[in-house]
C-alpha cells in the first residue's frame, strides 16, 4: 500500500516525488490511498499554517475569499482506514480519502482559533496575486511554512471524493471539529501555533544582524572603532575585525539559504560569547556604552538559544 495525496496535479516538487511514486506502485499493483489535509494532534506542514494562521495577532488572513473547501481527514482515521484496506483490498488503483465533514478555509481557521482557546479576530482577505508574491517570497528565503506549494493548496481547496472506497469498506473517518473535540489543546499546541511563524522571522531577523555586522566590520573606517580598544594594536585590530566581518558574512548568509541550521546555530551562539568575552576584556568600557554596546549580546544570546530550541523538527 502507498499513502499519496489529493492534488499531486501541480507542477511542484512535492507533487512530482508522488506522482513518481504512484506510478511504481500501480506499476506493482499496489493499493494507493490519497488522503487530502491530514490533520492530527500534533501538526507538520499545512496543518501547522493552519494553526499558526489561527494564533496570529490582530488579524486573521486567508488566501483569496477564504471560501476553499477542504475535507480534512484525522491521521487517526487514516490509519484505521490503512489497516481496513490491508485487511480487505478494494483493489488496485488510487482511492481519494477526506473525512466526513466538509469546511471552508475560513471555517478551518475559525473552528482552530476556538480549539486554542482563541478569539476570532478580523479576516483580512489576501488577493491571490499577493498571496502568490509572498508564497515565492517565502520560497526564495526558505520560509517553509510561507511557500508557492502552501499558497496554492489553501487557494485552491483540499476536497477528495471518499465515496467511491467508502463503498467498500467499513471504517468510516470523523469530521473536522469531531477530530477536533477528541482532545483539548494544551499549552504546547498554543505555543507552537505562535512559534510557528515567528521561527523563520528570528531566523531572518538573526541574518539581518549579521550581515549588518559584516558590512561594519569590513567597511567601517578605522578611526570609527581603534578608540574603541586602544589596549590592541593597530594592526590586529584592524585584522580582528575585517576576520570577524568575513565570519558574520558567512553566517548572514548561511542563515538566509537555512543551510545547516543546527550546526549554524551552536557557531552563532560561539561568536557571540567571543565577541561579548573578548571585547569585554579588551575594552571594559563598551561595558558602560551608553547605547548598549555589550550588554544588547545578552538578550541576543537569549533569541540564540530560542533560534537553536526552533530549528530542529520531528
Amino acid at each position: 500500500m502507498l499513502i499519496s495525496a489529493v492534488g499531486i496535479e501541480a507542477e511542484t516538487e512535492f507533487a512530482r516525488w508522488r506522482r513518481g511514486g504512484e506510478a511504481v506502485a500501480a506499476a506493482a499493483g499496489v493499493t494507493i490511498l490519497r488522503p487530502g489535509l491530514v490533520v492530527a494532534e500534533t501538526s507538520y506542514g499545512g496543518s501547522s499554517l493552519i494553526r499558526a494562521l489561527a494564533a496570529l495577532p490582530f488579524v486573521t488572513p486567508v488566501v483569496g475569499d477564504g471560501a476553499q473547501a477542504f475535507n480534512p481527514i484525522h491521521a487517526v482515521d487514516l490509519a484505521a482506514v490503512a489497516l481496513d484496506c490491508l485487511v480487505t483490498p478494494p483493489g488496485p488503483g488510487a482511492w481519494q480519502l477526506g473525512g466526513a465533514e466538509t469546511i471552508t478555509q475560513t471555517g478551518m481557521i475559525r473552528a482552530m482559533q476556538g480549539w486554542l482557546g482563541l478569539a476570532e479576530r478580523p479576516l483580512l482577505r489576501l488577493p491571490i496575486a499577493v498571496a502568490r508574491g509572498l508564497g515565492w517570497i517565502g520560497d526564495a528565503l526558505r520560509i517553509g511554512p510561507v511557500s508557492a506549494t502552501a499558497v496554492a493548496q489553501l487557494q485552491a481547496g483540499v476536497l477528495a471524493d471518499p465515496a467511491p472506497l467508502l463503498g467498500r469498506i467499513a471504517v468510516r473517518p470523523r469530521g473536522f471539529h469531531d477530530g477536533l473535540a477528541a482532545r483539548p489543546a494544551g499549552t504546547q499546541d498554543l505555543w507552537q501555533a505562535r512559534l510557528y511563524l515567528l521561527k523563520p522571522l528570528i531566523r531572518l531577523v538573526l541574518a539581518a544582524l549579521w550581515l549588518g555586522s559584516a558590512a561594519l566590520g569590513l567597511f567601517l573606517p578605522l578611526d570609527h572603532f581603534l578608540p574603541s580598544v586602544p589596549a590592541l594594536p593597530e594592526i590586529l585590530a584592524v585584522i580582528l575585525a575585517r576576520a570577524g566581518g568575513i565570519a558574520d558574512a558567512a553566517i548572514g548568509l548561511a542563515l538566509l539559504r537555512n543551510w545547516r541550521p543546527k550546526p549554524v546555530a551552536w557557531a552563532q551562539l560561539a561568536l557571540v560569547l567571543g565577541y561579548t568575552l573578548g571585547l569585554g576584556i579588551i575594552g571594559p568600557a563598551l561595558w558602560l556604552d551608553p547605547f548598549g554596546g555589550l550588554l544588547k549580546n545578552l538578550p541576543i544570546l537569549a533569541l540564540l538559544l530560542v533560534h537553536l530550541a526552533l530549528v530542529e523538527e520531528r
